[in-house]
């Protein structure tokens, strides 16, 4: 039944709830800040963009400060024996198979849709939202578990000694940063692109990471679940803040809101005016709605960057491990570079000393001519396996070693 405009008149404008509505703003905001504050410092305080601001320390603190503060805090509190027994934990926990973060995510996913259920289903239908969203949103959630399900549980590509000519097969040494060698915890030929992982103990077929979340290794064949679990979570997130936003907007619709503060306050019909008074109703009504699109927003941001890194690298054909090995393939080539570049530059300037140099060249040509410091070789990053857009999304898709053409290859 909708509420007359009187009784809405009171909501709007009644007093004695204004220092808690406040309150809860200054709350929201300080909420906000911090969050998008750590958040980027966490990802981005190493950019160059950052270097020598607060930023960088707020990173630097995360990711190494931290810890050393709460190991030395453990010492303190608990003695060595303490600090031996979270290490220990820390171990099984980083280090060793283990189902952990899968529960916090199921917890999490739980949780956070019961809130989502008991303080905001109840407004289904409403003025924008139809019934139909009580069936979209658990089919939506479904969907999502069984992706998780499938990543988390899928084959990643084990290499094995009876499977190894299979995936040899599939992806050929480049000779830069893949060559032909064993691996000396297998015991068996590795395969281009394979890595050992040293939590998981075996060696995975195009590698790309270890997820905790999912505690499977992310290799050739569970990419395409790997993606498609972070492109859905990350549309669930953007979903469930839409679907909130038009809730609120039409408990706003419902409420008369707009139309008691221009008609019964006289606040002047505009964006500007009204904005102000319209979120003050609004965290003063429903703060858990706000507060659960503010967690949904920044979720799906970082899904959104997370799944956009990992879409450029499955469009160029390169995993995140290649990515690493690339990094150290350039930084020793450079280093490479500037040891020979060195060597030559004092190989001239002993003949220079010791009279052994060429004769003596115009002082115009000497004025353009590179100094051996300057003369670096190009490097380049050739990515054998790049084979152009189309063909890497198709790889992603199909696996190379599951298709039939390899495994008439490998049976020849």
């Amino acid at each position: 039944m909708r509420s007359r405009p009187e009784d809405e008149q009171k909501s709007v404008g009644g007093g004695g709830g204004g220092t808690g509505e406040m309150a809860v703003q200054w709350v929201l905001v300080v909420h906000v800040v911090v969050t998008m504050l750590v958040v980027v410092s966490l990802l981005c305080g190493h950019w160059p963009i950052f270097s020598g601001t607060f930023v960088e320390k707020i990173h630097y603190f995360l990711t190494f400060g931290a810890y050393d503060y709460f190991l030395r805090f453990v010492v303190a509190v608990f003695g060595s024996s303490g600090r031996n027994c979270f290490v220990t934990v820390e171990h099984y926990c980083c280090e060793r198979p283990n189902p952990i973060l899968q529960i916090l995510y199921l917890v999490i996913l739980g949780v956070t849709y019961y809130i989502i259920g008991k303080s905001s289903f109840r407004y289904i239908p409403g003025y924008y939202v139809s019934e139909l969203h009580w069936y979209t949103s658990m089919i939506a959630v479904g969907v999502g578990v069984l992706l998780f399900l499938l990543t988390s549980f899928s084959d990643p590509g084990i290499v094995t000694a009876e499977n190894v000519s299979k995936y040899i097969s599939a992806f050929p040494y480049d000779e830069i940063i893949y060559v032909e060698k064993e691996c000396s915890t297998c015991k068996i030929l590795k395969p281009a692109r394979s890595k050992h992982c040293g939590i998981c103990n075996r060696c995975v077929a195009r590698f790309d990471h270890h997820c905790g979340w999912m505690n499977n290794c992310i290799g050739e064949k569970n990419t395409r679940y790997f993606m498609a679990f972070l492109l859905w979570h990350f549309l669930i997130c953007l979903y469930g803040a839409v679907l909130l936003g038009l809730i609120l907007a039409g408990q706003l619709k419902e409420h008369n809101i707009i139309y008691i503060l221009t008609v019964y306050y006289g606040v002047e019909h505009s964006f500007s005016r009204l904005s102000p008074h319209v979120v003050q109703w609004l965290l003063g009504s429903y703060n858990t709605q706000i507060l659960l699109i503010m967690f949904l927003a920044i979720i799906s941001l970082l899904l959104a960057g997370f799944f956009g890194y990992h879409a450029h690298l499955c469009l160029t054909n390169t995993t995140t491990n290649e990515t690493f090995k690339w990094q150290d393939y350039i930084s020793w080539k450079r280093k490479l570079n500037e040891a020979k570049a060195s060597a030559a530059a004092l190989k001239a300037s002993i003949q220079t000393i010791t009279g052994e140099a060429k004769p003596p060249e115009s002082k115009w040509r000497a004025f353009f001519r590179k100094s051996p410091l300057q003369t670096e070789e190009v490097i380049v990053k050739n990515n054998l396996y790049d084979r152009g857009i189309i063909s890497n999304v198709c790889e992603i898709i199909f696996p190379p070693s599951a298709r039939k053409s390899f495994s008439h290859r490998k049976s020849e």
